[in-house]
């Protein structure tokens, strides 16, 4: 797959170098698996397990030079073609459930960052490096990510989502909070043909045109009928209850097929992708600020590190459906994402033993006397 990228985005090597630009994306991938570590580190460990081959030693300065060679695109292009639900996803009734939210990274305080991402600023006293904003669309359940745009903080969540609708199709239910609940973000989920279940205001005024038997009624919001659901919250905390209302708005007008009280259950996965950003941001990156000090850098990073985890997340869906009765969002996040940094240093089994066609072996002559670290072409690699 990242040679086939590198070959359409016009990213491949011209010359042999020590620093082959397929072996800049996986430096890239592994830099987000070890966010804790500069990228000459990061390459110590991608070269760990490399017993018994001549391993380059690039400079910090080389290894940024390649960075900047191969730009965001490649990034850009591999994210996008794994992005998606895992395989099997799990359905409710039919539907894959998937939830929008956005959030914030800190980025390095360098002049060309402040170019285009800015301070957050407040009464609190503001942010102390630029931020970036991150919208996502995530599978409930697996936690994959659909999609995802990112921009600079000036520009709003609901100015960014209708960017991420064209990942929307029928067949899928978006979960989303109140931000999401303007009229003209609704019609534009609609005509995607996906179904929506959104929280509104709860004064907002939404007269019913028809009453459901299980207390809803059905409303008109601009040009898309709704179905509206008034709900209380009741949690206890400590032997003490503390209730508060929810007011549900849905695309789903069949009340028999979606009883109200099911879809106030349902709504409460909108946290999946909430967890989804700890698990990004928190065990992923451990808090800190991205490394690049470019917005060209940022982009690539942002991608890498999209790219990254979802592609442990994929495994991790794959590795749950052998246990029909386990989640795949029961599954360890933190477990996962040792065992892949565990994987990337001990290299084994990386390196094909022979191959049998010329084509493989010149490859292999190839790989070999550009890259330094790697076997052919055609070699499996976990």
């Amino acid at each position: 797959m990242v040679d086939d990228i590198l070959t359409t985005t016009g990213a491949t090597q011209t010359r042999i170098r020590d620093l082959p630009s397929r072996v800049v994306v996986y430096l890239l991938l592994a830099a987000g698996l070890f966010a804790e570590c500069g990228y000459q580190q990061v390459w110590a460990r991608l070269a760990a397990g490399l017993d018994g081959l001549t391993v380059a030693t690039p400079t910090s300065s080389a290894l940024a030079k390649a960075r900047r060679r191969i730009g965001p695109q490649p990034l850009a292009a591999l994210f996008a073609l794994i992005a998606g639900p895992a395989a099997g996803s799990k359905r409710w009734r039919g539907l894959l459930v998937c939830a929008i939210d956005g959030t914030t990274m800190s980025i390095p305080d360098s002049p060309a960052n402040l170019t285009v991402y800015g301070r957050q600023t407040g009464s609190h006293g503001g942010s102390g490096y630029p931020l970036l904003r991150l919208l996502t669309i995530v599978a409930c359940g697996s936690r994959t990510v659909i999609d995802a745009v990112f921009g600079p903080m000036s520009t709003g969540e609901t100015t960014c989502a209708p960017r991420l609708f064209r990942c929307l199709r029928p067949g899928m239910l978006l979960l989303a909070d109140r931000n999401f609940a303007a009229r003209d973000l609704i019609e534009q989920i609609t005509a995607t043909g996906a179904g929506l279940l959104i929280r509104c205001k709860n004064g907002r005024n939404l007269p019913p045109i028809r009453y459901c038997p299980d207390g809803s009624w059905l409303a008109r919001l601009g040009q898309v009928t709704i179905r509206v659901i008034d709900a209380q919250i009741i949690v206890t905390l400590n032997g003490t209850h503390h209730a508060g209302r929810y007011r549900l708005i849905t695309t789903l007008t069949d009340h028999q097929a979606f009883p109200a009280l099911d879809l106030i259950t349902l709504y409460h996965q909108r946290w999946e992708i909430e967890t989804a950003f700890l698990e990004l941001k928190s065990t992923t990156l451990g808090g800190r600020v991205l490394r690049a000090r470019t917005p060209a850098g940022i982009s690539q990073e942002v991608y890498a590190l999209l790219t990254a985890y979802q592609a442990v997340r994929l495994t991790m869906a794959s590795a749950t459906t052998s246990d029909p009765a386990t989640s795949p969002d029961r599954a360890s996040f933190t477990i996962a994402l040792h065992a892949a940094r565990d994987q990337v240093i001990h290299a084994a089994g990386v390196i094909a033993a022979t191959t049998t066609t010329s084509s493989a072996k010149s490859a292999a002559r190839s790989s070999r006397t550009s890259c330094h670290h790697a076997g052919p072409a055609s070699a499996h690699a976990s």
